[in-house]
């Protein structure tokens, strides 16, 4: 059965490299501090505000519409990551697009009218 590990219980059990304290000053980085208090998410705090508009963490955690907007929050303001960088797009590596392969000319194909995967067959080949 897998378990989750809330702060303090990691505190307890682990020991961490990074600290507990947030870069606004706040003693502890906690989930309620970064969706409802912390100022460095405050101009991306709007994204959850449209799920809920005093940011409820169960219903942000627990509905589907709360959740989504969790993931843009997420992506948007780069809270919750080692980083804390801001949105995939700045590092996004462009890769090129899938395109069709050119069509095949070699056996004349442009001029052939009959559907791809038809086979002709004799009368001959009923009689068998």
């Amino acid at each position: 059965m897998g378990q989750t590990c809330t702060l303090p219980l990691c505190r307890l059990f682990h020991r961490r490299t990074e600290p507990d304290d947030c870069p606004c000053g706040a003693p502890l980085q906690t989930r309620r501090h970064i969706l409802q208090d912390c100022p460095r998410y405050e101009p991306t705090r709007h994204i959850l505000r449209a799920a809920s508009a005093q940011i409820d963490l169960p219903t942000i955690l627990g509905t589907e519409e709360g959740i989504t907007a969790l993931a843009e929050f997420i992506e948007q303001s780069g809270a919750f990551t080692k980083t804390g960088e801001r949105g995939r797009d700045e590092k996004r590596v462009d890769t090129p697009q899938a395109t069709a392969p050119p069509p095949d000319d070699e056996d004349g194909a442009d001029s052939d009218d009959s559907e791809v995967g038809e086979v002709e067959h004799s009368d001959d080949e009923d009689e068998r």
